[in-house]
Formats: C-alpha cells, sequence, structure tokens
C-alpha cells in the first residue's frame, strides 16, 4: 500500500498522550518527537447494478405524463391522492360555483420532454381508501379504485406560455388547470356543514371523500413534475354596496391540499430500452430513476482498517475518510441528467432507512451530492464508519455492502446574527428520488478513496 508522510509540528494531542507518560524525560521527547500525517489513496471497489423496480414515493411531487427517452426508456406516469382540508371554512351566505383543480409546475425545472407537444389528462373520483403503505407499482392496482367510465373531468395542456401575457410569463411556474364539477364542491361543502370535525382530521375526511385519480390519457413526449396540488371551491355571496344597491361579491377558496399528512403516490411505469439493457447485461454500474437500477457496492473497510492499524502505531488520530464516486453522464436529446444527490445506505437496511423516514447518520448511510464540475459523487465524511470499526474486527459482509441509489433532499436554512452573521443548513428529509427521469453511468474502476491519519514518532 503506498503511503504520503508529512512531518508537522507535535499536535497539542500527542502532547497530552506524552504528559500522561510515566517517563522523567518529557522535556526531550517533546522537542524530538514528531508527528506525521499519512495519507492512504489506493483502495479498489467492487459492486454491479441492481434492478430497483418499486419504490415508496414518499413525496408529495407528483409526477403526470409519458416519454420514449432513447437509450433512458419510456416512463409513464399518473397519481393517487388525498386532500388535507383546511381547518374551518366560513360558509356563511356561501352559493357554490365550481370547483377548480390546480397543478402548478416549476417552470425551469420541472419538466422533461417537449413544452409544445399537447397532452391530455383525465380526472377521477376515488371511490375506496388508498392502501398503506403504497408503492409505485400501483399502477397494477388501481382499476380497483375508481370507475373507468366515469372521469369527472378532461384537460388538454402543453407546457409553454406562448401568447399569454407578461404577468403569466413572467411567473416560476406553470399552472394547469382543471374545472371539476360543481356538485363535487357542493358536496365538500355540506360535509363540513354536517360535520366540521371531518375537516379537522385528515383520515374522516378521506371517508368522505377519498381522493382523486390523475391518469395521462394520450399524448407523449413529456413528464411534469408537480410541485403543488389543490382545490379550490368558486363561489359568490350576495351583498349591498355602500349606496344601498344588490350586488355579488365572487370569492375563491383554496381549502383543499396536498400535504405530508395525507396520502399521495405516484404510479410509476418504467420500460427499460434495449441500450439500457445492454448496458446492464455487459456489466456497467448504472443509477436509473425515478424507478430502473441501483448499484451495490462493496467498500473496503476490511482494506483501509489494515491499512490503518498497520502504520498507525500506538499513538495516532483518524483525520478524514472520503470517498469519490465518478460517473460519466449517458448522451441523449432529452436533457435526462444524473441524479443531484445519492444516498449510500447498507443494503441490509435501505428499506429500513427509507421506511422510517431516516436521516444518514455517517455510520450505516452517507449522502453523496453531485459535483458537475468534477463530474462525481463525493461523499466527504466516513470518518465516523473507520472510527467506530477500530478494535471490532473485521466487518462481515452485511456491514460494508451498501447500495447506491439516487434520492431527493429536502434542507432547512437557519441564520444567526447574535454576535456575527452565519447560516447553517440541516438536511430534514432524504427521500426515494421521485422527480425527472434521471440516469448516469458509475465508474467504479476510478473510485478514489483517501485515507488521512496522524501518528507520532517517538525517538528513543
Amino acid at each position: 500500500m503506498k503511503k504520503s508522510a508529512i512531518f508537522a509540528p507535535i499536535s497539542a494531542l500527542a502532547i497530552l498522550a506524552i504528559a500522561c507518560d510515566d517517563s522523567t524525560n518529557i522535556g526531550s521527547s517533546i522537542v524530538d518527537d514528531q508527528v506525521s500525517i499519512v495519507n492512504d489513496s489506493i483502495f479498489t471497489v467492487s459492486g454491479h447494478s441492481t434492478v430497483n423496480s418499486v419504490i415508496q414515493s414518499r413525496t408529495i411531487r407528483q409526477l403526470l405524463g409519458s416519454i420514449d427517452a432513447g437509450d433512458y426508456g419510456k416512463l409513464k406516469s399518473d397519481f393517487v391522492t388525498q386532500f388535507m382540508p383546511a381547518a374551518k371554512i366560513d360558509t356563511a351566505g356561501m352559493i357554490v360555483d365550481g370547483l377548480t383543480l390546480t397543478l402548478s409546475v416549476p417552470r425551469s425545472s420541472g419538466y422533461v420532454g417537449d413544452t409544445l407537444v399537447p397532452m391530455g389528462l383525465e380526472v377521477y373520483r376515488l371511490n375506496k381508501q388508498l392502501p398503506y403503505p403504497i408503492y409505485s407499482n400501483f399502477y397494477e392496482d388501481v382499476a380497483d379504485y375508481y370507475d373507468a367510465l366515469s372521469p369527472i373531468a378532461s384537460k388538454v395542456y402543453n407546457f409553454n406560455t406562448m401568447g399569454c401575457n407578461d404577468t403569466l410569463q413572467a411567473l416560476s411556474y406553470i399552472d394547469i388547470s382543471v374545472d371539476l364539477p360543481k356538485e363535487l364542491a357542493q358536496e365538500l361543502v355540506d360535509v363540513y356543514k354536517s360535520d366540521p370535525l371531518a375537516y379537522l382530521v385528515p383520515e374522516m375526511f378521506a371517508q368522505n371523500f377519498p381522493g382523486l385519480y390523475v391518469k395521462n390519457s394520450y399524448g407523449s413526449g413529456r413528464v411534469v413534475k408537480i410541485g403543488s396540488t389543490v382545490m379550490s371551491i368558486n363561489y359568490h355571496t350576495e351583498g349591498k354596496t355602500d349606496a344601498g344597491n344588490d350586488t355579488t361579491y365572487s370569492h375563491v377558496g383554496t381549502y383543499y391540499a396536498v400535504s405530508p399528512e395525507i396520502i399521495t403516490n405516484n404510479n410509476i411505469q418504467y420500460d427499460m430500452s434495449d441500450a439500457m439493457q445492454l448496458r446492464l447485461d455487459e456489466g456497467e454500474c448504472l443509477l436509473v430513476a425515478p424507478t430502473g437500477i441501483d448499484t451495490e457496492i462493496e467498500f473496503p473497510i476490511n482494506d483501509i482498517l489494515r491499512s490503518y492499524m498497520s502504520g498507525a502505531g500506538k499513538l495516532a488520530v483518524i483525520n478524514s475518510l472520503s470517498f469519490v464516486l465518478p460517473i460519466d453522464t449517458i448522451a441523449n436529446t432529452f436533457g435526462i441528467n444524473p441524479p443531484p444527490y445519492v444516498l449510500m445506505v447498507k443494503s441490509n437496511e435501505k428499506q429500513k432507512f427509507f421506511a422510517n423516514n431516516l436521516i444518514t447518520d455517517n455510520l450505516t448511510s452517507f449522502l453523496g451530492t453531485y459535483n458537475s464540475t468534477y463530474n462525481r459523487y463525493e461523499f466527504p465524511d466516513m470518518r465516523q464508519y473507520l472510527i467506530d470499526r477500530v478494535g471490532k474486527g473485521e466487518a462481515t459482509p452485511e456491514e460494508y455492502t451498501f447500495t447506491i441509489t439516487p434520492v431527493s433532499v429536502s434542507t432547512e436554512t437557519n441564520s444567526s446574527s447574535y454576535y456575527y452573521s452565519s447560516t447553517t443548513t440541516t438536511v430534514n428529509s432524504i427521500v426515494p428520488y421521485v422527480e425527472t427521469p434521471v440516469m448516469a453511468k458509475i465508474s467504479l474502476e476510478d473510485a478514489k478513496i483517501v485515507l488521512s491519519y496522524s501518528k507520532q514518532t517517538i525517538k528513543n
């Protein structure tokens, strides 16, 4: 194993270690001893692709549409969803006029495919409660949850604002608005009037209104990522002007939304392209999502541990352990890029990680961020994983076999200006990647692991 060493003045930690020694020659030890920083980087990583055909979405983002994207393959997605009602609505004098479903899509990042191609959607009422947990292959069972002969609305839409006014063109999102039956609006208002408690408990509301199924009815060439889904009641009230004349006041009440408290699910069908299947058959390590392909690796923690134990001596400190995973982008004409984040999680704990809404602990799971400048995923902080192994002997296959899978990450930024301005960013959720299609090839042969530790050399 090749090692590089940089000699430096003795560290405070080493001084403390010497101070605890019973030797009476402390002064000369401080002068004569040296601390060297050792960097090891000749480690190899092995792995292979694994098919990841079913995921649990764990997100309120919804995918709608269909594409046939060359090397990627065919992706089709529709969704089922419950709704979270407002806790209170003012029904005094309300005269219901209609109901609007609004799907808001980020303009710059909310689609893959052609913005001009016309697409069709249909909306159906669910006729029974959605199951939980629910998975991406729910398309196999969704027929039992709605009446395919009774759509309540339909819409032809595209994804551009050509010909629209300046206000609409300046928005950061594009709305797909669908008129739903006035009778459904009145039914929802009547539920509130008869039992306001049903609006306080999502499960009770779902018993009265199980939700909607939105499906792609025709067209192919675009998949949109819906960031917000709401239903608004359109209504009016009667009143008088200041002059005492009769008048009508129009209102829009956005009383129903898709939120983390309710069940929503993307029904995703992915058919791998022949080119992608060939890559898989030839043993390439791939990442394809929302569903598709993960990569499983054997991380060489035992080699790293042996290198550290043989070179560290009695007085040593582990400085860092980092992992860089280069990738190759896969050329395509649909703008399909590598995923922005990947999760590296022990393979036997992957399901538990997502089911329990866990955050990476840098022991059994690690977050990799895509560096587009160097085309690689970076795992900068694996130090604790090695520290935890020291003294425990060799790791078992269950402890060094990891799955690398695309994920979506939600963060929260906090600012502080007590003495000086600072910001901290905290990851608050990591969920399976359910966004627009992504793909990449992992170059395991070029993966680089760097172990750095400091050791003290005591001169006699």
